[in-house]
């Protein structure tokens, strides 16, 4: 009982915020990813029509690959960092978990800019500021 007392004496509103978002990119980055993985005929369709007029197909093949693996691991990281915070108050798994979907968010930002999808470019800045909103908290 004492054990669990303790942890929620760690739930300042500051830590209650970090959790919330390494949970909004958990579900944002496994979403994707998986969503990536299991459409990937058609995503990659998608992006190569997209895309066409910029790079090359096989460079739109590495980068789907590319953003589906950092956003895997981003939405691992960002679970594991919640049981880790919970559990051991320790920040630096979901830290990571959100470094690494930083990333994410940064090379399709770049797609976005290229295409001239301004109004996706505008959706990935908010998750960029909320991503950074959490590196300051962690």
């Amino acid at each position: 009982m004492i054990i669990i007392i303790r942890k929620f004496e760690t739930m300042i509103p500051q830590n209650v915020t970090f959790l919330f978002v390494l949970a909004f990119f958990l579900i944002v980055f496994l979403q994707s990813g998986l969503d990536k993985i299991i459409d990937y005929k058609g995503n990659l369709a998608f992006l190569k029509n997209l895309f066409k007029a910029f790079f090359p197909p096989p460079l739109i093949s590495v980068a789907l690959i590319s953003v589906t693996i950092l956003e895997i691991i981003s939405g691992v990281l960002c679970l594991v960092g919640i049981v880790d915070f919970i559990l051991n108050n320790n920040s630096h798994i979901g830290f990571l978990g959100l470094i690494v979907g930083s990333l994410a968010l940064l090379v399709l930002l770049f797609g976005q800019r290229v295409a001239k999808n301004y109004e996706g470019a505008k959706t990935i800045a908010i998750y960029f500021i909320l991503a950074m909103i959490g590196i300051v908290l962690a």
